[in-house]
């Protein structure tokens, strides 16, 4: 199963930046970038509760699974 990370798309939608949105959670710019971009492997809860609570969205919201069949078609 492959994690799928929705932040960019949120980000997209509520017309945010990587400074809007550090600067809304606190949280530091490169941990934002890795984790829009699936490159994070570990996050702590409290990270992602500062992020969700920024955008507004619950953290199930931030990330979505596929499984690998999904994602060869």
């Amino acid at each position: 199963m492959s994690i799928i990370s929705n932040l960019g798309i949120i980000m997209k939608n509520k017309k945010l930046t990587y400074e809007d949105l550090q600067h809304i959670s606190q949280v530091a710019p490169d941990t934002i970038a890795r984790a829009k971009d699936g490159r994070i492997a570990t996050c702590k809860l409290a990270t992602l509760e500062k992020l969700a609570s920024a955008l507004d969205v619950d953290i199930c919201q931030l990330f979505s699974y596929a499984k690998e069949e999904d994602l060869s078609s």
